[in-house]
């Protein structure tokens, strides 16, 4: 009798990142544990203030100031080497920071309706390489379509699991991973990984998520990724993306791209039945300092598009800076217009203005959704809303205040009735400095 094999994401990922031999005499000559060693101290200064202007919900504002240190060593001499990654966080409360609308800047949920004083957390990464395939155990940075902590807050959010890349292919990155816990952007401590909209069933939660992935970059201003993930007893998830740069000439260039997600639930189907699709479609044209985007994004299905919670693993072209335009068949349209100030003479300061409108019909939601059913609405099946964005960022170019920056954003949400009071009417302002230090 034959024994049925299962070809999970994390099998397919290990199988794929198996080096020829052929590469052994290529592999990378190791540096050494102390001599390939790096130390790097990034200060962030992040202030937000949220004004919602048609519910009865406190306005938020906070402000506070993230400290992250990561350590990443060298690797052993030998043919198989062995390494250690630590980073610590410290995140600290300068204003406000009641920290009850979950805002991702402070914490949140303490009982007493106040955010503490400060906030910290550390963790280690165990390492091994081998030719060109790289293990990795402990506490991740992840930053893919499928999992994706980010750098959108003070502090980013990490994993705790398994991961292997490799890149024993010229043009090509193969990797795969499972982890089962992740620590929030504003959270000391870890929990089980979970998703950003989907409201799982008390006591039950998702072990873990896998996924395996692969990025080419074989062509001239060509790129693609296909990933896979499976959130256990959740979904299947998905992952396309196809982005092409074409210049004409010195001056001008055309970039197409596509980006598409296939979500379809699961195992135990903890959030209920989810069968989505959804894509977006963007076309900018350079001219200069210039750059004009059109996009065009579509949910379809009954359910949000969802992702891992407070991460970034959401690559579709109108995530903006305060809604994804994500809904239940939500169909949306983006206008965006970029200029870089070196053509004018001041290099490292960049600007962007975009305006989306989206609109969906959220009567098609199942009411009684076991995950999802707070996104229906009786009287949303014209529901519209839109977004206007200004993004200002400068970097520092030389002296000793080399690197830093200063971002100012400003994001306008206005809605109609059948999006919730949260989604209609928000202004959001956000300033952000950066100075990253390099130790060693």
């Amino acid at each position: 009798m034959k024994t049925a094999l299962t070809l999970t994401p994390l099998f397919l990922a290990i199988a794929a990142t198996i080096p020829p031999l052929a590469h052994a005499a290529d592999a990378p000559a190791a540096d050494g544990f102390v001599e390939g060693s790096s130390l790097t101290i990034n200060t962030r200064n992040y202030y937000m203030n949220r004004d919602r202007r048609d519910t009865h919900t406190d306005d938020s504002k906070e402000w506070g100031q993230g400290l992250l240190g990561i350590f990443e060593s060298g690797y052993t001499q030998g043919t198989v080497g062995f390494g250690l990654d630590a980073h610590a966080m410290l995140g600290l409360k300068l204003d406000g920071g009641g920290g009850t609308d979950g805002s991702s800047i402070l914490p949140y949920g303490s009982g007493n309706g106040k955010a503490p004083g400060s906030f910290s957390t550390g963790g280690g990464t165990l390492k091994m390489r081998a030719l060109d395939t790289e293990l990795k155990a402990g506490d991740l940075f992840l930053n893919n379509p499928v999992i994706a902590g980010g750098m959108t807050r003070m502090l980013p959010e990490t994993f705790r699991g398994v991961s292997l890349t490799n890149h024993s292919l010229d043009g090509w990155m193969l990797e795969g991973g499972q982890a089962s816990f992740a620590k929030l952007y504003n959270q000391s401590g870890h929990g089980r990984i979970g998703t950003s909209y989907g409201v799982l069933p008390k006591g039950q939660d998702s072990q873990h998520m896998t996924w395996a992935g692969v990025a080419w970059s074989g062509l001239p201003g060509l790129t693609s990724n296909l990933y896979a993930a499976e959130l256990k007893d959740v979904w299947n998830q998905y992952y396309y993306d196809l982005d092409y740069t074409y210049a004409l000439n010195d001056l001008v260039s055309l970039n197409p791209g596509l980006h598409f997600y296939h979500t379809q639930d699961t195992g135990h189907a903890l959030l209920g039945d989810i069968d989505n699709n959804t894509y977006s479609l963007h076309f900018t044209v350079g001219v200069g300092n210039h750059s004009v985007t059109a996009a065009y994004q579509r949910v379809n299905g009954n359910t949000p598009f969802d992702y891992i919670a407070q991460g970034d693993s959401v690559y579709l072209d109108n995530s903006q800076q305060y809604s994804d335009f994500n809904g239940p068949n939500e169909r949306s349209w983006k206008l965006k217009y970029a200029y870089d100030f070196a053509g004018l003479g001041v290099p490292g300061l960049t600007s962007a203005v975009s305006y989306i409108s989206g609109k969906t019909d959220l009567t098609k939601v199942d009411s009684n959704s076991r995950g999802y059913s707070a996104w229906y609405s009786a009287d949303g099946k014209n529901a519209k809303h839109w977004e206007r964005d200004i993004d200002l960022k400068y970097v520092i170019q030389g002296g000793k205040a080399k690197d830093l920056s200063v971002r100012l954003q400003w994001a306008t949400n206005r809605g109609s009735n059948g999006y919730s009071a949260v989604d209609r009417d928000v202004d959001e302002y956000r300033v952000i400095v950066d100075y990253p230090i390099n130790v060693f």
